[in-house]
């Protein structure tokens, strides 16, 4: 009689002790929390009970777990680690990269994901990389990410730009610890960019103005401040010199002290870059620092200056050099976040502030001449101008941002954000010579909300944003994109992934675009905001456990609303106008290697199938019908590496073909066309003793007299040596 009651309480009290919480952290081997890491419970039978994700903090929860159970963290670039459950204490799990390492991303998301989730397409250029190419410029950095084109007008410090799947070189939002970098209206101009004192920089392709408002039409390129990892303190300096009478030196400090963690850093760079009247000296400062207020509560600072002053010696292989042309830019930017975790939620609030002060000036009247290349001739004399045009730049930029993390059981994790993002504009165009001032001003706010769903083998994000602008008005931004894993790791063929994004994106007109007074180039205040749809699908597929990689991307851009100047040729009255219309498609090819230790290449292809469909411009370059201006149909890179005991080794290439082009010169017959190149870079370094390394780079191996664009030969073979030192 009495086993009918007991029963079922002997069989509660047996479930209560089989079943357990059980709790962990994932981590890498450097000790940095992995999010979001999959996690999955097995029973004694192997019989998988539970799956789920590690949080921000790389932590993770099993409410039930059974007796005896195991407990496996995977995430794709790490090798697959197993612990067994505990209940009296967390399980603390650690990952080892894989020979093709993962990378935790934040500008796909503005949340922690690994790349391998998010359906964006992405490159990141870690510490590691950055360090071996002795902290490049950031312009030649990004020579080695698909889909990318750079166009340096000339020698190093001069005006360059980056023109991203075909679209336009305003039309990818720079930021710096989230804090925006680009002027008004997208323009960005790389020449004195440098990676100093960097990270991590993180480029993703695509339209992405659901997550990041204006300027983002072709992708976003995010610069992360280096932090200090080691209690004690460690210092670096390094010094080189070489061809064109080179000069570099940089020192720097990093570490940890209890709750605080700081990075500071100053490089200053000079060259002469071999042209009369083509110096470039370019200074930079750049600190970062953090403190824990609570174990759950973050602040941090950061700050960085860019000083560059160019001589701007003109179309030199047209014509004799300008003789005291300059450009001088100092850029400013400091920003502040707060970050706090209260459960399942994350918020953060950010201000930024983004200071350049430009001067494009030319005070003395050169004599006139004719220009002439290559049996070509213009058929009159091109005379000089005297000009001092200032322009003063100010950004604020402040966002608050909430992200809620939930677990629903048999349904996946959710991540749900919403954030509000204001931008304030102001600026002041002057012409010194006439003694006229500008002043422009202009107040965006954007919202978004979006949510990501995560699955063991699906991961889709989805958003939508609602964007005003002082200067067009209102308008809506979605975006989605998917991740999907067709083949999980096995024997020799490793993971599939299928992953697709669509969207939409908008670019606010310059502030010359909307304000200008010139009857030359008049301002519109009427301006639409130029507009893209992009879609994209991508394969990756790993291979020989993770020591081979290969993407493949698909992509299809249309641009229109484009602003162009429309010329009434009677007075040659001049005015901004929504007139333009462009479609690119194409596909990005990249792959990387690591099949013997030490060893590593990587390699990369792009071709862009661009057209300018409505195009009002005078110019044969611009007509429609034609590729897009500067944007080869061909392109690519390649890097081969060594890593010994003592030394690095490393080449890299670009190799870019034939593209539309103009000389701007009224040569007779006109060049409407450039033709291909291929210049090669060196990087070496070896140990000298435990703390002294001795470097060497040589650029333009070849010594290639290509011209970037038309007019503007690039620097001639340059060889550096050097030391850095680090305690």
């Amino acid at each position: 009689m009495l086993l009918p009651v007991l029963l079922p309480v002997l069989l509660s009290v047996s479930l209560s002790l089989s079943l357990a919480s059980v709790t962990g952290v994932v981590v890498d081997q450097s000790g940095r929390p992995v999010p979001p890491a999959t996690v999955t419970v097995t029973d004694p039978g192997t019989q998988t009970t539970a799956t789920v994700f590690t949080d921000a903090n790389g932590e993770f929860k099993i409410a039930d777990a059974p007796d005896g159970c195991r407990v496996q963290a995977a995430l794709v670039g790490f090798e697959t680690q197993t612990a067994d459950c505990r209940a009296d204490a967390p399980v603390r799990i650690a990952l080892a990269l894989a020979p093709i390492s993962e990378s935790i991303v934040i500008s796909a998301t503005r949340t922690d994901a690994p790349s391998s989730q998010v359906g964006a397409a992405i490159t990141v250029f870690n510490a590691e990389h950055i360090e071996r190419r002795q902290e490049p410029p950031l312009a030649d950095l990004l020579r080695e990410a698909p889909g990318a084109h750079v166009v340096r007008s000339g020698a190093p410090g001069s005006v360059t730009s980056l023109f991203v799947r075909g679209g336009e070189s305003n039309y990818t939002k720079v930021l710096l610890d989230g804090v925006p970098l680009n002027e008004p209206g997208g323009t960005f101009n790389l020449s004195n960019v440098t990676t100093a004192n960097i990270g991590r920089v993180e480029f993703v392709r695509g339209a992405n103005s659901a997550l990041y408002g204006s300027d983002a039409m072709t992708g976003v390129i995010q610069l992360f401040t280096r932090r200090g990892e080691t209690t004690r303190p460690q210092a670096r300096m390094a010094l080189e010199g070489g061809s064109f009478s080179t000069v570099r030196a940089s020192a720097g400090v990093s570490g940890k002290a209890k709750r605080a963690d700081y990075s500071l850093d100053v490089t200053g760079l000079t060259t002469d870059n071999e042209v009369k009247n083509n110096a470039f000296d370019n200074l930079t400062l750049s600190g970062s620092g953090g403190a824990l207020l609570a174990s759950d509560t973050t602040l941090r600072f950061v700050g960085r200056m860019e000083r560059g002053t160019a001589g701007v010696p003109g179309q030199i292989a047209f014509g004799r050099a300008d003789t005291d042309a300059y450009f001088r830019r100092h850029d400013g930017t400091v920003g502040v976040s707060f970050d706090q975790t209260i459960g399942r939620l994350q918020q953060r609030a950010g201000y930024g502030l983004n200071v350049s002060h430009q001067a494009s000036t030319n005070l003395v009247e050169d004599a006139p001449y004719t220009p002439a290349f290559d049996g070509r001739t213009a058929p009159f004399e091109f005379s000089d101008f005297t000009y001092d045009s200032r322009s003063d730049l100010t950004r604020h930029h402040a966002s608050y941002q909430v992200d809620g993390t939930f677990d629903i059981r048999g349904a996946g994790t959710h991540v749900d954000t919403a954030l509000v993002d204001w931008d304030g504009e102001r600026a002041d165009l002057r012409d010194a010579l006439a003694g006229t001032t500008v002043p422009a001003s202009r107040d965006n706010v954007g919202v978004t909300l979006q949510h990501q769903a995560l699955w063991r083998a699906v991961f889709v994000t989805a958003g939508i944003r609602f964007e005003h602008n002082d200067s067009f008005g209102n308008a809506t931004v979605p975006r989605v994109s998917a991740a999907w894993y067709v083949r999980q790791a096995g024997s020799a063929l490793g993971t599939t992934r299928v992953s697709a994004s669509a969207g939409k994106a908008i670019k606010e007109p310059t502030l010359l675009q909307s304000f200008s007074p010139s009857p030359f180039f008049q301002g519109n205040p009427d301006l639409l905001p130029e507009r893209t749809r992009a879609f994209d699908l991508g394969v990756e597929q790993r291979l020989a456990s993770d020591r081979a990689r290969i993407n493949f991307t698909w992509f299809d851009n249309r641009y229109r609303d484009i602003i162009s100047l429309k010329t009434a040729l009677a007075t040659f009255h001049s005015q901004y106008f929504n007139i333009g219309l462009t479609t690119a498609r194409g596909a990005e090819l990249s792959g990387d290697v690591v099949l013997v230790r030490g060893f590593s290449s990587k390699a990369g292809y792009t071709f862009t199938d661009s057209e300018i469909v409505e195009s009002t411009s005078t110019s044969a370059a611009f007509k429609a019908g034609n590729w897009g201006f500067r944007r080869p149909r061909h392109a690519g890179f390649i890097g081969l590496g060594w890593n010994g005991a003592r030394a690095t080794l490393d080449l890299t290439g670009s190799i870019v073909g034939r593209r539309v082009d103009s000389d701007f010169s009224s040569l007779v017959p006109g060049i409407l066309e450039n033709e291909g190149y291929s210049a090669w870079d060196v990087r070496a370094s070896f140990r000298v003793t435990r703390a002294v390394f001795a470097t060497a780079a040589v650029d333009n191996l070849g010594d290639s007299d290509h011209m970037e664009p038309l007019g503007y030969p690039v620097l001639g073979r340059a060889v550096r040596i050097g030391l850095r030192a680090r305690f």
